[in-house]
């Protein structure tokens, strides 16, 4: 029986449950570039040339380790656009029997996967996929046995199932979460060592070609390109991180400052969700610094609880409420995407600087993402649709399993709760506080009205106002709502007055460039 194994490019493990029981003396893996996942949604270019690299190395990889490799580039000229098409083509070709594929990381797509047994005529085994912490039925059943999902029960759940940061029965140092620890603001002189820069080779340069011509419309710069694009280069990064940056990353990971887009981050995210590096693996190796000394508690933790706690959890999520999640609104937001979302042609120096190291990069850490970028778009009611396809689109991180709930759930409240506690709401003054970008700024944070205001100061009482009656009875928010009851009806109406203003001139500044929506259709 001979078997077509396909390898979708966020699957780039050799250890991939698809590539299980391969006979490497028949049995076919398929790989493909195609039109279709390149362009649902028009992805940074940066974001192509990275994942076509890393997937055509693991495509030499897999001929090296004696695998009968079949690989379709983009320009192949018999190229169908699908992974329908070419599961099709290759059945044909090669005489298939069945089909075996690791499950999807995105719903759509495993959607296409369950209709190939009827439209190619042969058993398809879609398996599920091995490289993640908790499978999706036991998040199922961990969910069923709460009437409020939280991620920090999962994340210790996880920590004892694997015995991360484990003393007998209780964590190490006493306690299950080192937060608190970790929101220093960057004041002084912070020594950020560089980030990891990988030479591009000869199959790097030519997808790059081949990006710049075929996708030249899509947002975001080629250049300058420094991905690893293999494993050994993936685990380059991990040891570079372990070793330079982890120490200070506890601290610092909520910081943010001009002109220093990766700071202590470890920039792994790439790597463990197209395949290069696994969860564990990861885990492991700062568990060890720890215990080695080379780095604190409250920066191990903080790391391990991204990646055991965060990462798997978001995965349950969006596996357990697909497909309604996608269309959760629960503000009913309705407005467009500013432009600066694109241009970053905005006096916001915060959302400036975001955008143009998201447009250089396709990279943001998790602070720009949640408390700039996605405040923003949070307290101007914009469309949980179009904020979703941005950050699908700008990041080389991101995949439908790992966006949504990060953007619907903890980033807008589209979904009313079942993620986040409360909204992730803020003023000015919390972006002051972890950040420099507000000396550069043409608006005085200092300053709650007016035209020299801070947008993000009445916006943010301005939302509170807004939803009121969706938000009045969550416990988290009651003494922001007393505050806000002790402003004099005056100051109330001048919120109203100045957030009114300021987002019709958004409006505005849309209809006289819809630079979005070429982008997005």
């Amino acid at each position: 029986m001979r078997t077509l194994r396909l390898i979708l490019g966020d699957q780039l493990t050799l250890s991939v449950s698809s590539l299980e029981d391969c006979d490497l003396a028949q049995d076919v893996v398929l790989m493909c570039e195609v039109w279709d996942e390149a362009t649902y949604v028009r992805h940074h270019k940066k974001k192509i040339a990275f994942i076509f690299s890393a997937m055509r190395h693991f495509s030499e990889a897999l001929c090296k380790a004696g695998y009968n490799t079949c690989y379709i580039k983009l320009d192949d000229p018999n190229n169908t656009g699908s992974f329908t098409g070419e599961v099709k083509r290759a059945v044909t070709r090669f005489k298939i029997d069945r089909i075996v594929v690791t499950s999807p990381g995105e719903y759509r797509v495993l959607e296409d996967i369950k209709q190939w047994e009827a439209e190619v005529g042969l058993p398809v085994d879609i398996r599920p996929d091995n490289r993640f912490l908790c499978n999706s039925d036991e998040f199922s059943e961990w969910a069923s046995q709460r009437k409020q999902m939280r991620m920090e029960y999962f994340y210790r759940e996880m920590r004892k199932k694997y015995y991360i940061l484990m003393d007998g029965d209780q964590p190490v140092g006493g306690k299950w979460n080192f937060d608190a620890d970790n929101r220093k603001s960057p004041r002084g002189n912070l020594v950020i060592p560089p980030a990891y820069i990988n030479k591009p080779d000869s199959i790097t340069f030519e997808v790059k070609s081949l990006v710049a011509e075929r996708f030249s419309d899509h947002f975001g710069d080629i250049d300058p390109f420094y991905f690893a694009v293999t494993r050994e280069q993936a685990l380059q990064v991990l040891k570079q991180f372990i070793e330079e940056r982890l120490d200070c990353f506890g601290d610092y990971q909520d910081a943010m400052l001009q002109g220093e887009p990766w700071m202590y981050h470890s920039h792994i995210s790439f790597y463990i969700n197209c395949g290069l590096l696994l969860p564990l693996e990861c885990v492991r190796a700062a568990e060890n610094a720890y215990y080695n000394g080379k780095a604190p508690l409250n920066a191990v933790e903080g790391f391990i609880r991204q990646i055991v706690g965060w990462r798997e959890y978001v995965r349950g999520i969006y596996w357990l409420k697909m497909p309604e999640y996608k269309t959760e609104n629960y503000f009913q937001a309705k407005r467009n995407l500013p432009d600066f979302y694109w241009t970053a042609n905005t006096k916001m120096n915060c959302l400036h600087q975001c955008v143009s190291e998201t447009q250089n990069n396709a990279y943001a850490h998790h602070i720009q993402r949640l408390m700039v970028l996605g405040n923003f778009a949070l307290l101007a009611g914009i469309e949980p649709k179009q904020v979703n396809d941005w950050f699908l689109l700008v990041y080389a991180d991101a995949y439908e399993w790992v966006e949504l709930p990060n953007v619907s759930g903890m980033i807008l409240f589209a979904d009313g709760g079942v993620l986040a506690s409360k909204p992730y709401a803020a003023g000015g003054a919390y972006i002051n506080k972890m950040s420099d970008y507000c000396k550069g700024c043409q608006y005085k944070v200092s300053k709650k009205e007016g035209e020299e205001a801070c947008p993000f100061n009445y916006l943010y009482w301005d939302f509170l106002a807004r939803h009121r009656d969706q938000l009045k009875g969550n416990h988290r928010l009651a003494m922001m709502y007393r505050t806000y009851d002790r402003f004099s009806e005056d100051k109330k109406q001048i919120i109203y007055r100045d957030s009114e203003q300021f987002l019709m001139s958004l409006e505005k500044t849309n209809g006289e460039e819809n630079v979005q929506l070429d982008l997005l259709s």
